[in-house]
């Protein structure tokens, strides 16, 4: 039984000797861990045996993770990120004096990380959320998914043995097994913030359990998102088949284990695209689902909306081999728009896996309101547009609608591409997450493990090198 009180000793007495690097090492600490990980070839064969990923794809998302890793320590490097801010005395400001006010972002201190199962490199022990805490200066506890034990016991002996040799203490990253350690973790005095990605179920009681401490702590969760899409008219005029390919490539992608998988595609009715879209998902081949429980929790969700009275596009096959495992390829369904409203609460959750459904809405339909109506928050939403309609005012209208509800609006392409750029934007209100103010993707990731902390009229020698006139970490000063 691991001693959850010692791993979060051993995190903070981490934390405070992290938190105080200089921009130079914290940088090089995460290079050097992104190094170790590409160097060593176990990675992708452990995660293949684990998770039925294709090696083709681990291998990206391997270097996904070692990219993004780097791209931490340009940001850490560059020192925008501390929005520093320093205000000079003024003996007849408007309002009365004013004091030498200095502010700037420093680290929220341990931080406990839920990995997630359907990105095992990239979303898991050395993922987007360690990362940006490592990058922000915060000690990190990790709780490995149940679905690639072995592969988060490597990655974490990786980092630790990383940071060791750059001199990082290896407490600065932690590993723990088991739901039950992780609660008590949740619940101890010294982790200050959390982060997740799974299900609603399980992220709701997270959150809930983070909200209800006697010192409550922010809960960085991402839950649920159906994505929605909108193709207009004159899109599918114009580029039909390319639509459609692209849809069933994006819903069948990763066997549709992808938080921006698109569960919905809003076209118009009349088309007549069963047979299209039947052909593209005959073309997808059989894959492996991530572990038991998914395929259990898929299929019992894909029955659910076959029972519903939806038409059939393509069945798609469910196969369970001896260990429980599922080997999928896509479920299209398709209703009209009327009947996606009058069977709202069965239809519009999520199905983690390859199916999606196809909504059929007549002309002249406020798409807009209907969104509003019919979904909460999600990760994205995509409008395919045709050549004119960026003109059209109900088009204008309708990503307004969608703005507000979403953290990305995409145009071309489809949602499942998550570039990892210091504008990307991956978040959304709920159920998308717990909290909209951030996200889990980019460089911006970092600044959910930072608080902001002012020093009024403080000596130079007790201010932090942020903040000093020398400015010793050479970071960006905004003076006032």
């Amino acid at each position: 039984m691991t001693d959850i009180d010692h791993v979060a000793r051993r995190a903070a007495e981490a934390h405070r000797e992290f938190a105080r690097t200089a921009p130079r090492v914290r940088a090089r600490a995460l290079t050097a861990i992104a190094d170790a990980l590409a160097a060593d070839d176990r990675l992708v064969p452990t995660a293949m045996d684990e998770t039925g990923l294709s090696e083709a794809r681990l291998t990206g998302e391997l270097k996904r993770t070692t990219f993004q890793l780097k791209e931490f320590a340009d940001t850490v490097l560059d020192g925008g990120y501390l929005d520093v801010r320093i205000d000079s005395p003024v003996a007849d400001y408007p309002i009365g004096p004013r004091p030498d006010v200095r502010r700037y972002l420093a680290p929220v201190g341990p931080v406990l990380n839920f990995a997630a199962s359907n990105f095992p490199l990239a979303f898991s022990v050395l993922g987007g959320d360690t990362a940006a805490a490592l990058a922000a200066g915060c000690s990190v506890v990790v709780k490995a998914h149940p679905g690639h034990p072995a592969l988060s016991d490597l990655t974490a002996e990786l980092a630790r043995a990383a940071l060791d040799e750059a001199g990082i203490s290896r407490d600065t990253l932690q590993l723990v097994h088991g739901q039950d350690e992780a609660v008590e973790l949740l619940k101890h005095p010294l982790i200050r913030a959390a982060s997740f990605t799974g299900s609603v179920r399980a992220g709701r009681v997270l959150a809930n359990i983070a909200a209800g401490r006697p010192d409550p702590i922010p809960f960085f969760g991402e839950l649920g998102s159906v994505n929605p899409v909108v193709v207009t008219a004159s899109a599918l005029a114009d580029r039909g088949d390319e639509l459609i390919t692209g849809y069933v490539g994006s819903v069948s992608g990763s066997a549709g284990q992808l938080c921006t998988k698109p569960g919905f595609l809003f076209v118009p009715d009349g088309e007549q695209l069963d047979e299209s879209l039947r052909s593209a998902a005959a073309e997808v081949t059989e894959h492996r689902l991530l572990n038991p429980q998914i395929t259990d929790g898929y299929r019992q969700r894909r029955q659910t909306i076959l029972d519903s009275g939806v038409r059939l596009v393509s069945e798609g096959s469910v196969r369970v081999d001896e260990s429980g495992n599922g080997w999928v390829t896509p479920t299209l369904v398709a209703v009209s728009l009327e009947e996606l409203i009058a069977k709202a609460d069965l239809l519009r959750d999520e199905a983690f896996g390859p199916l999606s459904i196809v909504v059929e809405y007549p002309d002249g339909t406020d798409l807009a309101a209907t969104l509003d109506d019919l979904f909460q928050g999600n990760l994205t939403a995509t409008v395919q547009l045709g050549p004119d309609d960026a003109a059209d005012p109900v088009v204008a209208e309708l990503v307004h609608h969608l703005s507000e509800r979403v953290g990305r609006v995409l145009f071309a392409g489809w949602p499942t591409g998550v570039s990892v750029t210091p504008a990307m934007q991956h978040g959304g209100p709920w159920p998308a997450t717990t909290n909209d103010s951030g996200t889990s993707v980019g460089s911006a990731a970092i600044s959910r493990f930072l608080r902001p902390v002012a020093y009024q009229s403080a000596p130079q020698q007790l201010l932090p090198p942020p903040l000093r006139d020398d400015n010793p970490w050479g970071v960006p000063q905004q003076r006032h």
